[in-house]
């Protein structure tokens, strides 16, 4: 049996001559919680809808649980489930109802079914709320309701499209929670975010830009990407750069951070006295960068590439 719960070699895709997909190719380990991050319009739905076979690649080719997809797709989708961005469920029905409903898709025994329920609704906390209609739960008990209904099955893979856009900070994590339990079980999880706060709870990410990998690797070997000395630029009050300004001279990327700014310079460059080129600044000092540091700094390197090339 393969390694490899997905090999995707060149994945293109095409929407009227929109090249959502330019080219993709990684490989994800079994049992491997595996991040897709990227800002919207990255390609991000469209890479997971394809491999979830809801969707055909242009070109390029993927094994999936070591099977064809073009070829073994209708294997495949007894094998995979998909978590689609928006909530897919009957708003009118209950958790309970809902629970049924995709149970007897799959034709359990009704023994096998009652107990497989029992167990989601347990895994989940959903069981308080079993009797509530769907479109009255919060949106993070949404989707712990979406995931219990794709893991009815057992599935060995499972897609999840941006799954807690628009959830509350408790709510989020308390579903990476669920994610990591299910990791711990032995299940391969593919999970797009644009949060850059989410992308260190994965193994290894995959870093879209525009329809091609950016970047991938652990989140260690990603950082230690970083090209640059990292500082923190402190004031009393909120400070400000824009995009259009011209940045001190020795500093390379500038972009505000939470009333703050980070600056991004050479390596030897010290702290010293670096926040007196910044209006209403008061201190810095060295920080460690995280993967959205590392994002704008591989998107200044690209878009000077671009402009060199031009």
């Amino acid at each position: 049996m393969t390694t490899s719960a997905l090999n995707v070699r060149n994945l293109a895709k095409d929407y009227a001559g929109e090249k959502a997909l330019k080219g993709v190719s990684f490989e994800v380990p079994r049992g491997a919680l595996f991040g897709v991050i990227g800002a919207d319009g990255a390609g991000k739905s469209s890479l997971l809808t394809i491999l979830a076979t809801l969707l055909d690649a242009d070109s390029g080719e993927a094994d999936v649980l070591g099977l064809n997809l073009k070829n073994d797709f209708k294997t495949l989708r007894q094998r995979i489930a998909f978590m689609p961005q928006r909530f897919s469920l009957y708003p009118d029905l209950s958790v309970a109802e809902n629970l049924h409903f995709f149970a007897d898709l799959y034709d359990f025994e009704t023994a096998e079914k009652e107990k497989r329920m029992a167990d989601l609704l347990r895994f989940s906390a959903l069981e308080p709320f079993q009797k509530r209609r769907a479109g009255l739960l919060s949106g993070g008990m949404k989707q712990k309701l979406a995931l219990c209904c794709c893991l009815l099955h057992s599935p060995s893979l499972i897609f999840l499209d941006e799954p807690t856009v628009g959830v509350d900070p408790v709510a989020r994590r308390d579903f990476w929670k669920l994610l990591k339990s299910l990791k711990s079980q032995g299940i391969t999880l593919v999970v797009s975010t644009p949060y850059m706060d989410e992308a260190k709870l994965c193994d290894t990410l995959l870093l879209l830009h525009q329809g091609y990998v950016l970047s991938q690797g652990s989140p260690e070997e990603m950082l230690a990407q970083y090209p640059y000395a990292l500082h923190r630029i402190h004031g009393s009050k909120p400070l400000h750069f824009s995009a259009r300004q011209t940045p001190p001279q020795g500093v390379a990327l500038v972009y505000p951070a939470g009333g703050e700014l980070r600056a991004a310079t050479a390596k030897d460059v010290p702290d010293n006295d670096l926040w007196k080129q910044f209006p209403g600044a008061e201190s810095s000092g060295h920080v460690p960068p995280d993967i959205e540091d590392l994002l704008f700094a591989l998107l200044s390197r690209e878009s000077t590439n671009a402009g060199q090339t031009a």
